[in-house]
């Protein structure tokens, strides 16, 4: 039988705050090659699926995946909130709707910048995923406690005064995320490019640093004020150059616990092979099954294998139960169709010139699923 592992904690505001400055992370990783002129988008992938070994009556599966042309984004809730009568999929749920619906304001008028939406606010402009992270989770409202890591297409960013689109991220907590590149040999291969770091409170795979909102129940001491302090003063940002025919997969710690990272590159490897010809954006039917065969795996890592032994996975022999969600998502470049659904959408625009690099902080410069065993095109 699989070693049984328990499920993420609540980690309490003290607890949290003393440890924020271990976290923190600003890092860009900048190429200064680029292929054309031209804006960048995603098109992504989803999966998710509720352990059979979780699943019982009353179970709620807390994972939130979002795969949009210009955000990505998984969003793990805290299960053990539920042992106070909260229902833990709220908060990611609300969560990443509020950051589907920011980035449709403020990114995509990066990819499209002859056109600009007259109602346009200085206050809906792009200043980087902390503030736009900060900014959705001010809009929600629900008790809980989560997990989230996110990608934002931005393309907005010049160098020597060259368009240069860049992907920036932003983790909290143990959500992870890859990029992966074909290899410039003749193989053609998928290599990974970069990849994020677990955010865990003394290594404990329990306590990940986490965004919440709690009342008297949990933690009396509790102010929300905390947790605009982790986002801001413990979240991990990075900003990697974009380029088309890049995929990235990000899950929850679910999958990244079971699997190791080159187990992942592997299984992209045999779904995605090496093209031949002129280069052709992925079905998003194939990244949805993507999606599915690393959820697979993940799970069959709490399984013995045929002669009885447990596998080896990250977290140790036998992996660990647990919910489980996925992104794979392909970077394309952004269309005439992307630009026409968007003006029926939005309705009239008007022009706007391309800005800076904002992947950091507000200073710097230089569709969403929630359903058990879902795969979804986005």
């Amino acid at each position: 039988m699989a070693v049984p592992r328990s499920a993420t904690f609540f980690v309490d505001g003290d607890k949290q705050r003393g440890i924020l400055q271990d976290f923190k992370r600003e890092k860009q990783q900048l190429s200064e090659t680029y292929d054309k002129n031209k804006p960048l988008c995603f098109s992504a992938g989803t999966f998710q699926r509720t352990h059979p070994g979780k699943a019982k009556p009353g179970h709620r599966d807390a994972d939130v995946t979002l795969g949009t042309d210009m955000v990505l984004g998984v969003a793990d809730g805290v299960s053990q909130i539920e042992d106070y009568g909260i229902d833990a999929s709220l908060l990611p749920k609300e969560l990443m709707q509020a950051v589907e619906e920011l980035a449709a304001e403020q990114l995509t008028r990066s990819a499209m910048p002859e056109v600009l939406h007259p109602r346009h606010r200085q206050d809906a402009e792009y200043r980087g995923p902390i503030p736009l992270l900060r900014e959705a989770f001010e809009q929600t409202s629900s008790l809980g406690s989560t997990t989230v890591v996110l990608a934002m297409l931005d393309n907005s960013t010049k160098i020597h005064g060259k368009l240069h689109p860049m992907v920036a991220v932003i983790t909290v907590g143990d959500c992870e995320l890859m990029l992966m590149r074909r290899s410039a040999d003749h193989s053609g291969r998928f290599v990974p490019s970069f990849y994020t770091e677990m955010q865990r409170i003394d290594g404990h795979a329990q306590t990940p640093l986490q965004l919440a909102r709690v009342d008297d129940r949990i933690d009396p001491d509790f102010h929300e004020d905390l947790t605009i302090e982790v986002i801001e003063r413990g979240s991990a940002v990075h900003c990697v150059s974009a380029y088309e025919g890049d995929i990235l997969v990000m899950g929850s710690d679910g999958v990244f616990d079971n699997l190791f990272l080159d187990e992942i590159v592997d299984l992209c490897n045999v779904y995605l092979p090496p093209q031949t010809g002129p280069y052709r954006p992925i079905p998003p039917a194939t990244l949805n099954k993507v999606s599915k065969a690393l959820i697979d795996a993940s799970h069959a890592k709490t399984e013995p294998d045929k002669s009885g032994v447990l596998c080896e996975a990250p977290i140790g022999k036998g992996g660990k139960m647990d919910d489980t969600s996925v992104v794979v998502a392909e970077v394309i470049a952004w269309s005439n169709e992307h630009t026409e659904a968007w003006l029926t959408k939005r309705g009239s625009w008007m022009p706007q010139p391309f800005g800076v690099c904002r992947c950091g902080s507000q200073d710097s410069e230089s569709v969403y699923s929630s359903e058990d065993d879902v795969g979804r095109e986005s």
